[in-house]
């Protein structure tokens, strides 16, 4: 796997950011890369009612607060021999962030998830556009987390067609392999799987009997279980004798089984594409993905095909 060499942390008001940042810094040192940690604020409008403050002298203040507020929470974190850059940027978060990893080519962006009232959902609207519309990779870390990840799960795709996914998937796996190395964590890799038209196969309309079916099923299921072997043979084959990556082959719906899963072996992170097949330009995460990243509660690191483009433009 290519190292980080240009990480973006983001601050989040109102959240204990200490876990995301000690990832972000660990990461950081790890990979000898840089390391900028941003916070954004609202815009001032021109109706400000401050008294005694015209809008860009608010906006000043506002600004220079923030900083020293990086400036405290960054304080005696910085690794021997480098330096953490600190930025405070204007405007609707998810935006200045994604301009931010354009303009200066960061090669991933690290968060705490946002702190949201529903409990049966991890991620909040800023962090969902991120892993939508950032083209870097995204990880988004619980806040309540434990330090250290003990079980990582990798959910990769198939389409013998694309071979943007076959990128995507060994994207994926390599860089779940690397985290998994580094945190002498257990490796879980899972595709969940099903004969394409089982239902309608089984249907009367065909002269095809349930036995026939049963026959396509488990020939279906070994020439994904060897493309499976093949994927990690190719992506983990340094890493395999330390790690013996968990092969998990459920037949059904990823949008089912990954979360089934992540909950069942109690998985501190997800490393997944969020990227969808449909090519339609802002179109550019599955409903598959969607689905499953409503139902985790576990940190998230979010991968994007080579090529993607973000539908967010440069200001």
């Amino acid at each position: 796997m290519r190292p980080f060499s240009n990480i973006l942390f983001v601050a989040s008001p109102g959240t204990d950011d200490s876990v995301a940042l000690n990832q972000a810094v660990a990461i950081a040192t790890a990979n000898h890369a840089q390391l900028t940690v941003v916070g954004v604020i609202d815009d001032v409008g021109k109706n400000t009612r401050a008294p005694r403050y015209k809008p860009n002298a608010l906006r000043h203040a506002m600004i220079e607060q923030r900083r020293d507020e990086l400036a405290s929470l960054i304080s005696g974190k910085t690794p021997a021999g480098s330096t953490i850059d600190v930025k405070v940027l204007v405007g609707k978060v998810f935006l200045e962030i994604i301009r931010e990893v354009q303009q200066y080519q960061h090669d991933l962006v690290i968060k705490s998830a946002e702190s949201i009232e529903r409990v049966s959902h991890l991620f909040g609207s800023t962090d969902l556009s991120l892993l939508r519309n950032c083209p870097s990779p995204v990880w988004i870390v619980k806040s309540t987390q434990q330090q250290g990840y003990r079980k990582i799960v990798a959910a990769v795709d198939y389409d013998p067609e694309n071979h943007t996914v076959d990128d995507l998937n060994g994207q994926i796996l390599e860089l779940a392999t690397s985290i998994a190395l580094a945190e002498f964590a257990e490796l879980h890799v899972v595709h969940a799987w099903r004969l394409p038209h089982e239902s309608f196969l089984r249907s009367p309309r065909t002269a095809i009997t349930n036995d026939e079916v049963d026959t396509m099923v488990e020939k279906e299921k070994m020439e994904r279980r060897h493309w499976l072997n093949l994927l990690i043979a190719t992506h983990c084959a340094e890493a395999a004798d330390y790690l013996e990556p968990k092969i998990q082959l459920p037949e059904g719906s990823a949008r089912h089984w990954v979360p089934t899963l992540v909950r069942e072996i109690d998985a501190e992170l997800v490393v997944m594409g969020t990227v969808g097949r449909t090519g339609i330009p802002g179109f550019v995460i599955g409903n598959t993905a969607e689905t499953i990243l409503n139902q985790i509660d576990c940190s998230v690191l979010t991968v994007k095909p080579p090529g993607f483009t973000s539908p967010v433009t440069e200001a």
